[in-house]
């Protein structure tokens, strides 16, 4: 086991259009997605990977794809995504036909191992609908996946939250079967942690007594309407993504989730001068 931290990245909801085309006419997610990225390779220490949930393109089109390749090239960590509700298997697959899919066909599931870690991306999209759903062959691989493995700390990933956060509209399309995710961790302790996107801002609740967080976006964020009294609708707020943290030791360790503010800001400076006194 490591005895240094293993940072795992996560960011979500990219949206990218066609080059030239504004999101809702209003949002360069493009733009956005370079900021994000330019953040991704500054940060010290390098995050270990770099995991996308979901939505990753808009409309979705292969000139989405082809657009969204371009804008992570110049990212310098590993990463993998998983579709959202506004991304394609088919064209997904064939954008990153390297990644670790396991199977052939069918949802876009993953595992990757990083550094004492099992990252586990679940794919939830379903095909022209807003909502999520894990299928069957989804759940029956997550169970034997977390079968094995017992003593190594796990986080799974997926674009749709398994709770409803309070904002109408968003969570008639949430996840709609969390109550099979929720029977499965409850049999594997070793899961630490489910993170979801989807929602564009940032929130954390409990699931089966795990904590389970949404990170927010690099470009918009959905609208806090928590009473019903505006049509759906997003506000452009400061953009970030999560940073999660684990610290390797017994019972799995502990894991903590930063959020990191995208774009520069004054400081760091220091709490003491030179004679050692507080400023």
């Amino acid at each position: 086991m490591p005895s240094k931290p293993v940072l795992i990245a996560q960011i979500s909801d990219l949206h990218i259009k066609p080059p030239g085309t504004l999101a809702y006419g209003r949002v360069d997610t493009a733009k956005a997605l370079e900021r994000c990225v330019a953040e991704l390779n500054a940060f010290e220490p390098a995050p270990d990977f770099v995991v996308i949930s979901g939505d990753l393109v808009d409309t979705p089109s292969v000139e989405e794809y082809d657009y969204l390749k371009r804008l992570l090239a110049p990212l310098r960590l590993p990463f993998a995504g998983i579709p959202g509700n506004h991304d394609s298997r088919e064209w997904m697959r064939e954008a990153f036909p390297a990644a670790p899919y396991v199977r052939a066909a069918g949802p876009l599931d993953q595992k990757i191992e990083v550094n004492g870690l099992d990252v586990l991306l679940l794919d939830s999209s379903v095909a022209g609908k807003p909502h999520g759903l894990l299928e069957a062959s989804t759940l029956q691989w997550l169970d034997e996946a977390l079968a094995t493995a017992a003593d190594r700390p796990a986080l799974l990933f997926l674009h749709h939250p398994p709770f409803k956060g309070g904002i109408w509209h968003m969570d008639r399309q949430d996840l709609f079967n969390a109550d099979e995710l929720a029977g499965i961790v409850k049999r594997h302790p070793r899961v630490r942690l489910i993170a979801c996107g989807h929602v564009h801002r940032a929130m954390l609740t409990t699931l089966a007594g795990l904590p389970v967080t949404i990170c927010p976006a690099p470009n918009h964020a959905v609208d806090l309407d928590l009473g019903q009294l505006r049509e759906p609708s997003f506000k452009v707020e400061p953009p970030a993504f999560h940073l999660h943290t684990w610290f390797p030791g017994q019972d799995f360790g502990q894991l903590v989730t930063h959020q990191v503010p995208i774009g520069r800001f004054d400081g760091p400076h220091p709490f003491f001068g030179p004679d050692g006194k507080l400023l």
